[in-house]
């Protein structure tokens, strides 16, 4: 039977930790130890962690690492890696990793390598984007794909989203971006859809179908709203021309994506293994970015979210940024007693990154 953490030896004595030392201390005093700040602060690459502001002395990372060894939080982030089903809940693997893994790497789900397929489905994106990008992909009517109408809720949303804002003023993605659009559908409100196609040129327009299941009633709606659009608008309304080049989908369900009429050869997948929140790294992100900034942005993103699992899955607890951003979150809700955490981006460009974050912590630590 497995040890409850709260019942620990570690968490005992952050308790007590935090009654005999914390509590006679005031962070205004703590701000003045110029070694306890420097302290205080993780980096890797251009990324820094400053925890300084955090109500702690000295000693109190190293006891909350020492928590961290006694929920055995080191061979559970190698499991994760290694494809180990950490969901126990569901039974599976927990892999938003192997999304970003390079071709070299080997991710074993279930005797199966995953690596092989992540990279299949990168290439098919890659071609298909491509072939939009230059015109060799055109409407029904002949015209160029400049618009990209991508429809999805939640995770099939936000985090596409966030990338989409973060990289609108980025010197060359906005470069490569000139002259197309990308906007989402993903309230169930007719108005949502309306707005998201006012203006809008249906010859000149791609729609992306993003749902796992591909029966999400607010997706699924929302679908065939902008079906009806494009079968009004489009000259002729051949309805198999319309599907097969002006409709995509990003969905495991293949059966019912035909079903709605979208040709399966236009059908992106992604696997069982690829939690909601965190599909923005699969097809379901990668797609309607690479048809607006291009597949070689899309590389990029990915190598930078690879370098950070490198770092998450090898720096020591007390170096490692995803670890202590963890152990200072969960310090200020279950020993300070902080029910409540801002999330304050100062730059533009992360406008929506506090909604996708919400989104991933309030589906992480159950609905």
């Amino acid at each position: 039977m497995s040890t409850i953490i709260s019942d620990s030896e570690a968490w005992k004595s952050l308790h007590s930790h935090k009654r005999s030392v914390i509590d006679s201390t005031h962070l205004r005093d703590l701000l003045q130890d110029e070694d306890r700040c420097k302290t205080m602060s993780v980096s890797h690459g251009d990324i820094t962690l400053d925890y300084s502001r955090t109500q702690m002395v000295l000693e109190t990372p190293d006891l909350l690492c020492n928590l961290a060894r006694a929920a055995n939080l080191e061979q559970k982030i190698s499991h994760m890696s290694q494809g180990k089903a950490i969901n126990e809940t569901e039974g599976r693997s927990v892999l938003h990793m192997a999304l970003r893994a390079p071709k070299t790497s080997q991710i074993v789900v279930n005797g199966e390598d995953v690596i092989p397929s992540v990279h299949a489905v990168l290439e098919k994106v890659q071609i298909f984007s491509e072939k939009v990008r230059n015109g060799e992909w055109l409407g029904c009517t002949g015209k160029p794909l400049t618009t990209i109408v991508a429809i999805g809720i939640g995770g099939s949303y936000l985090g596409p989203e966030f990338v989409y804002e973060a990289l609108r003023t980025d010197e060359v993605a906005s470069t490569q971006a000139s002259g197309r659009t990308l906007r989402f559908v993903a309230n169930v409100d007719p108005v949502d859809a309306a707005r998201a196609l006012h203006g809008v040129d249906a010859e000149t327009t791609l729609v992306i179908i993003v749902s796992k299941t591909f029966t999400t009633a607010e997706t699924m709606l929302n679908a065939q709203t902008v079906k009806n659009w494009l079968l009004k608008s489009i000259p002729g309304g051949d309805a198999d021309c319309i599907t097969r080049q002006h409709m995509i989908a990003v969905s495991t369900a293949i059966e019912k994506a035909t079903a709605f009429g979208i040709d399966p050869n236009n059908i992106f997948g992604f696997w069982e293994w690829v939690g909601g929140r965190y599909s923005v790294c699969s097809a379901v992100g990668i797609v309607p970015l690479a048809l607006h900034y291009g597949f070689n942005i899309m590389e990029s993103f990915l190598s930078g979210a690879h370098d950070m699992d490198k770092h998450y899955t090898t720096a020591p607890l007390r170096e490692n940024i995803p670890v202590m951003l963890a152990l200072v979150g969960l310090w200020n809700s279950s020993f300070m007693g902080y029910n409540s955490r801002a999330i304050l981006p100062y730059a533009q460009a992360l406008v929506r990154f506090a909604a996708h974050i919400q989104q991933v912590d309030m589906e992480s630590n159950g609905k």
